[in-house]
């Protein structure tokens, strides 16, 4: 016996004509979940590159020049998966643009409007530096210094300045070498500050009613120590709700900084004046260099380098390699960073 086998979607019927009537059942319900599936599938592969290339900062540092440039590094988590890294600038105006991975391979950039296209060749953490002067205005003696920052970051304002105005308060705020250090948090933040006020002190007094202008300056160095008042207290009060644990934090770091002043005296390094008599060729800002590190023991980060002397990644690491051409100093690697290191055979080598 012969069985046929008819789908359960399809139903003959014969009209009344004679002619044999097919109809398959479901078809709407096949029109619409057909399109809804290819829509599904174009939405997934457009969001998979966006999703791909997202990343936030690890840490951001900003530093402001006295010309009102400023120096920005940061460290950024990368899909290793994905060529191209779309990085976002904070301006157009980029100068001596340095992005390098983990491993400290240069990378190719291109710089294209306001984001450099990175080649990551699989890395995960990428490391940028670069000046910009886009995020500081001058009018007169006020400048002011504006970003919308994607995270928490860290800002030294220039030597000689004085904070006048803050859109909002700081994470936290100290003084390192005569700079101040704010802490802000992410979103927009806008500081204004006068640059120079020893300087504009001392301006010559202006014939034809000058004391408007007087008037004017008292009133803004009024202004600016009653906001640094606020925000001294404002931090007095978060530093006192967290009181225990400052204090615990305080003893493990007293404790630390006497480990590292022990050792810092008993680190036996060379003496800077022998290091010049044996190298007399060596270029003034090398031999700042050589001092700074030998008062520190001996070895320092790259990265506190180019914080004591305000100089750019690139700058900075060209002299730390002429001065290991020279036989004075060595590079070593500790945690992704470059330790900069005095060599202790420099007087055998000569």
């Amino acid at each position: 016996m012969n069985q046929e086998i008819v789908s359960m979607y399809r139903k003959e019927c014969l009209r009344d004509d004679g002619m044999l009537f097919v109809r398959t059942e479901a078809i709407f319900d096949t029109m619409i979940k057909t399109p809804l599936l290819v829509a599904s599938l174009i939405i997934v592969a457009a969001i998979m590159p966006v999703q791909s290339s997202f990343s936030s900062p690890r840490a951001l540092d900003l530093i402001i020049y006295p010309d009102g440039s400023t120096h920005v590094s940061t460290e950024i988590d990368v899909d290793p998966l994905v060529a191209d890294f779309e990085l976002d600038l904070f301006g157009s105006t980029i100068d001596n643009l340095v992005v390098v991975n983990e491993n400290g391979f240069l990378l190719n950039t291109e710089i294209i409007g306001d984001f450099a296209l990175v080649e990551t060749f699989g890395s995960s953490i990428i490391f940028v530096e670069y000046d910009i002067h886009d995020l500081v205005s001058k009018q007169g003696r006020m400048w002011t210094f504006y970003l919308d920052a994607p995270s928490d970051f860290s800002l030294f304002l220039p030597k000689n300045s004085a904070i006048v105005g803050m859109t909002n308060l700081p994470i936290n705020m100290e003084i390192i070498r005569d700079q101040n250090q704010l802490t802000l948090s992410s979103g927009e933040a806008e500081i204004n500050y006068l640059f120079g006020t020893s300087h504009t002190i001392s301006d010559p007094v202006i014939p034809d009613n000058p004391a408007p202008e007087i008037d004017d300056f008292v009133f803004l160095i009024i202004g600016g120590i009653a906001l640094t008042v606020i925000v001294v207290i404002g931090i007095m009060v978060m530093r006192t709700k967290q009181k225990t644990a400052k204090s615990v934090l305080g003893k493990q770091t007293i404790q630390k900084t006497e480990t590292v002043d022990t050792e810092t005296v008993d680190t036996e390094t060379v003496d800077t004046e022998t290091i010049f008599k044996i190298k007399p060729d060596l270029r003034e800002d090398d031999k700042e260099i050589v001092r700074f590190i030998s008062n520190n023991g001996g070895e320092v980060l790259e990265s506190d380098l180019r914080k004591k002397f305000l100089q750019p990644r690139t700058t900075m690491w060209r002299a730390v390699k002429r001065l290991e051409r020279n036989g004075i100093i060595e590079i070593e690697k500790k945690d992704l960073q470059n330790l900069v290191k005095i060599r202790k055979d420099i007087e055998e080598e000569k």
